[in-house]
């Protein structure tokens, strides 16, 4: 029997090669499957998170994780198309620091900007709209780009280089990218929908409570310390400035500061002609600075105190009425304040300057009560008590000569001296009463009127009155409350003593400071009480002047109260005449 031909070996070599064929078709399928359990996994992960500064960096380092990129980033576009936030990951704090600037969105970040899809490269500086990178970043490859939308806008944009293994990003790459970018847009805007929600919490708890701070009767100084702070914790700045004009009005001077660098910030002045604060208070809008380091409107001391980068600067109040200005800045080499941030800021100050508004008004209302009430016990000094006190010495001046027994009349007398004395601490007080602490002094003139105005009752007349020479500006403070003591006391001697009818006051200034009193009564009586000219000629003895009384042309009584305005020079006592 004939034995059977052997089989051919190449049946069996096409089914290894059909098995290894099959074999690597299944690691294909089971690499995809893992692939798109990671994107679900990565979804589910993303859209768990509401923090929105979180959530953009875990979007980074999922797709950093996805595609086996070694550097990833987020742009996320701004006004004008500009960047204005850039989220990097994959870079230590080193070459972080070691960049000269992030980027601006020019070059190929420009044209995803601009032109919103996918791109995948080989190599960057091959594309034609490659700008090449700021000084300092580490040397980048191959690359893939995706845009990020939200309800059809662009929010910015994912950017991978660097594949692990120096290969390229593949198809599958990009379209792991596509989705994970479409799952970021959904959680992005649920997470700025939350943040926008707790931002306006935020802003109308400090506003209310800063506003509640100040109309409980707190000091200006401490609500502008708060609202500081508040400004701090809701904007995500480093630093945040109250600065405020000074008296002079030709500098500002940063008043409160919160924050990192706010030890060097505080107390700093600078002038306030061609600066920013300048700008910002007269225009009363807000400005953004992207480099404080570089605007031109930073004087240089500022520059060199203060490590700042990006600013916001709006004004405390509204046009025209601008108290001050409020700033936050982050540090040099930072991206800025969001602009949702920024508008909050301006809101709050803005918010904040009417609290301060309706808190100095009613201090001011609080004031005038207060004034008002120390007006009408000043007034009902004036009109009753004085008026008593006066009509008892007169009385008790009257039955004076009627006395016999001297040590009884010597008593009445002193009495009448004692009330004198009472009248005049009781003027004194008065006039503290009407003068307001935080007011000006009246001009000399005002306050003559005034006491001839308030002597009138007692006279029962009002006296001529006649003032020469610049009182308000050539009288010193020193001599003018002696004046007004010398005019009050020699018109009371007139009502209480000389029984007149007419009494001219004249006041001359010149080299002398001259008071004359004269009146159309009885004379001085020999012999009588001479104790209100005793103290008006002591007053004038020291000051260097002298007092001089006697009878007037045609009758009467002429008094004659003179100082000098220039004090005499006092010779040394070796020094001959």
């Amino acid at each position: 029997m004939e034995s059977a031909d052997p089989q051919p070996l190449l049946p069996s070599l096409r089914l290894d090669e059909l098995l290894d064929e099959l074999q690597v078709r299944l690691q294909a399928v089971l690499s995809t499957r893992d692939r798109v359990y990671s994107l679900l996994e990565a979804v589910v992960a993303v859209g768990s998170s509401l923090e929105l500064e979180v959530l953009l960096r875990s979007i980074v380092e999922t797709a950093v994780s996805l595609v086996d990129a070694r550097y990833g980033a987020m742009g996320v576009i701004g006004e004008g198309s500009r960047l204005a936030e850039f989220i990097p990951v994959g870079l230590t704090t080193a070459e972080i620091e070691a960049i000269h600037h992030w980027p601006e969105g020019k070059g190929l970040l420009g044209l995803l900007v601009s032109e919103p899809r996918p791109l995948r490269l080989a190599d960057i500086k091959d594309h034609p709209e490659s700008f090449g990178f700021p000084q300092g970043h580490p040397p980048m490859k191959s690359f893939l780009g995706a845009p990020i939308r939200i309800r059809g806008e662009v929010y910015g944009n994912l950017y991978l280089t660097e594949k692990q293994g120096g290969g390229q990003f593949d198809t599958e790459d990009e379209a792991v990218l596509v989705a994970l970018a479409a799952a970021a847009g959904v959680a992005i805007e649920n997470a700025r929908l939350y943040e926008e929600a707790r931002r306006q919490q935020r802003w109308l708890s400090a506003t209310a409570e800063v506003t509640s701070h100040l109309l409980s009767g707190a000091e200006p100084g401490e609500a502008l310390a708060m609202i500081t702070e508040k400004a701090l914790e809701m904007t995500g700045a480093e630093i945040v400035m109250v600065s405020l004009p000074m008296p002079d009005g030709h500098h500002v001077r940063v008043e409160h500061a919160a924050g990192a660098g706010a030890d060097q910030a505080r107390g700093l002045v600078v002038p306030l002609e061609n600066s920013v604060t300048a700008r910002v208070i007269s225009n009363g809008e807000r400005i953004s600075i992207p480099d404080y380091q570089a605007e031109e409107q930073v004087s240089e001391h500022a520059r060199a105190r203060l490590a700042i980068g990006p600013l916001e600067v709006v004004p405390l109040g509204a046009p025209g009425k601008v108290r001050g200005v409020l700033s936050a800045g982050r540090r040099p080499g930072a991206m800025p304040i969001s602009p949702a941030a920024a508008g909050m800021l301006a809101t709050f100050a803005a918010q904040a300057a009417i609290g301060l508004e309706l808190a100095e008004h009613r201090r001011q209302a609080e004031q005038m009560a207060v004034f008002e009430d120390r007006d009408r016990i000043a007034k009902d000094l004036h009109d009753l008590v004085i008026q008593r006190l006066y009509a008892t010495g007169m009385s008790l001046q009257g039955v004076t000569s009627m006395i016999k027994v001297p040590e009884v009349a010597d008593r009445i007398s002193r009495s009448v001296d004692a009330l004198d004395e009472t009248i005049r601490e009781i003027r004194s007080a008065i006039f503290a009463l009407q003068t307001h602490p935080d007011a000006k002094p009246a001009a000399l003139r005002a306050r003559v009127l005034f006491v001839v105005q308030e002597m009138t009752s007692a006279l029962g007349f009002a006296p001529s009155l006649q003032l020469d020479g610049a009182l308000d500006t050539m009288v010193p403070d020193e001599i003018t409350e002696h004046l007004l003591t010398a005019l009050r006391e020699s018109l009371s001697n007139a009502a209480r003593h000389a029984d007149a009818t007419q009494v001219d006051v004249t006041i001359t200034v010149n080299h002398h400071l001259v008071l004359t009193v004269r009146d159309n009564g009885v004379g001085i009586t020999p012999g009588g009480r001479r104790s209100g000219l005793r103290n008006l000629q002591q007053r004038a003895a020291g000051l260097g002047g002298s007092l001089t009384a006697g009878a007037a042309e045609g009758g009467g009584t002429e008094l004659v109260w003179r100082v000098p305005l220039t004090r005499p020079r006092q010779h040394d006592a070796a020094e001959p005449d």
